[in-house]
Parts: structure tokens; sequence; C-alpha cells
């Protein structure tokens, strides 16, 4: 019979296994965000949608603004796993210290992607009622709340060039 600690230390006692839960909790983390950020946003949006259905188109791309950051953790793990090649046919053979700083890239990633697109769910909200209010300014709230995508791209870039430059394999 095992504890959990012994399962729980050969999962973990490799470089590949550290990666992949990186991989794995940037996935998870990022799209989680992007859905609350989603659902923040659509909740004003279905309001003033019930109001004057024609808004759709205006109100489409506000809504969908928070969701490009699981997008961004995605293609984060994917390199991950490319890098790894654990889509490929050979796994690579990391240390576990490797391991662990792909593990750290991801998660910092994953806080960064999470956080952004629950705050550009907040800021896309505000933009939908200003649309419902006045049409015309609906840019005016996309211009808004892409400026919170700003630091989404940062963390992709800082995730994409640590994992590919940072990390020598």
């Amino acid at each position: 019979m095992f504890t959990f600690s012994q399962v729980m230390g050969s999962l973990f006692n490799n470089g590949i296994s550290l990666a992949v839960l990186g991989a794995l909790i940037t996935i998870v983390f990022s799209g989680y965000g992007s859905a609350k950020g989603i659902s923040i946003a659509s909740e004003v949006a279905t309001g003033v949608m019930s109001e004057n259905p024609d808004m759709f188109g205006k109100l489409l791309i506000l809504v969908a603004l928070p969701g490009t950051q699981g997008i961004y953790g995605f293609v984060t793990g994917i390199l991950v796993f490319i890098k790894t090649g654990v889509l490929g046919d050979k796994l690579v053979d990391l240390t576990i210290g490797q391991g662990a700083q792909i593990l750290f890239i991801c998660s910092c990633q994953a806080f960064i992607l999470c956080t952004s697109a629950i705050y550009q769910g907040k800021v896309a909200a505000n933009g939908v009622a200003m649309t419902g209010k006045k049409p015309e300014a609906s840019m005016k709230g996309v211009i808004l709340a892409v400026l919170v995508e700003t630091y989404a791209v940062l963390g992709l870039l800082a995730g994409i060039l640590g994992i590919m430059l940072g990390i020598k394999i």
C-alpha cells in the first residue's frame, strides 16, 4: 500500500512531470480567467440586448475580449508540450531544476492571464453599459478593454521567451 506522499513524490520526481504540471496550470487558470471575464461582460450585455437586440454586433467584441487570455495560456501549454517532447516521438530528459523552472514560469503566467482576464471582463462590462447608453461610444469601451490586454500580451511574451529561450535543454 502506498501513502499519498509516496505517490506524489514518485509522480513529481522528474522534470517532465513538473513541466507538464506547469503547462496544465497555465492552460486551466487562463481558461478559468477567460470564462470568468466573459461571463462578467456577458451579464451586462444580456441586459443591454434585452432592451435593444440590435446591439449584439457592437457588444460581441467587448464580450469576447477576455477570451484571448485563455488562448494565450493554451499556446504556452502547447509550447511546453512541444519543447518537452510530450507532443513528439521522444520525451526530453529534463532535470528537476529545468522542470521546476518551467513550472514557475507557467504558474506566473497563469496568474497574470487569469487576473487580467477577470479585470478585462470588468472593464468590458462597463464598456457594454456605456455602449448601451451611447452606441456611438462603443469603440471607446473596446480601447479601454484592450489596455488591460496589454498586460496579458506581456505575460504571453514573457512566458514564451522564458520557456523557449530561457531554459536550455
